[in-house]
């Protein structure tokens, strides 16, 4: 079973950045359609970004449009989140999570997924 390893996070000023990571150890990523979710204190799971397989076109919620970039390295096996500009509205804890299906463009608030990371700490704050 797909196995999904989470790195990255902390904690950063208004206006940093951050890049997260989601790697796989026995599994090529490629093959998966890969999503970023997060969920804030208090609030519900939101869809952040998602690469499809194959094509890998991306997907982005309104909210990171611009300031966040999703991107593979198949030579490495991950999937990473480059988040520039961060927001103390961006703090949350962040998932990685993937999926077999195939699209031409992801859903990008499609949370029915089969696997998930464990999810890694971000927190804008000055």
């Amino acid at each position: 079973q797909l196995q999904l390893v989470q790195s990255g996070g902390g904690l950063v000023q208004p206006g940093g950045s951050l890049r997260l990571s989601c790697a796989a150890s026995e599994f090529t990523l490629e093959y998966y359609t890969i999503y970023w979710f997060r969920q804030a204190p208090g609030k519900g799971r939101q869809g952040v970004s998602c690469i499809t397989s194959t094509i890998e076109s991306t997907n982005y919620a309104d909210s990171v449009l611009g300031r966040f970039t999703i991107a593979r390295d198949d030579a490495k096996n991950t999937v990473y989140l480059q988040m520039n500009n961060l927001k103390p509205e961006d703090t949350a804890v962040y998932f990685c999570a993937a999926t077999e299906d195939t699209f031409y463009l992801c859903p990008v608030e499609k949370d029915d997924l089969p696997y998930w990371g464990k999810g890694a700490l971000v927190t804008v704050s000055s």
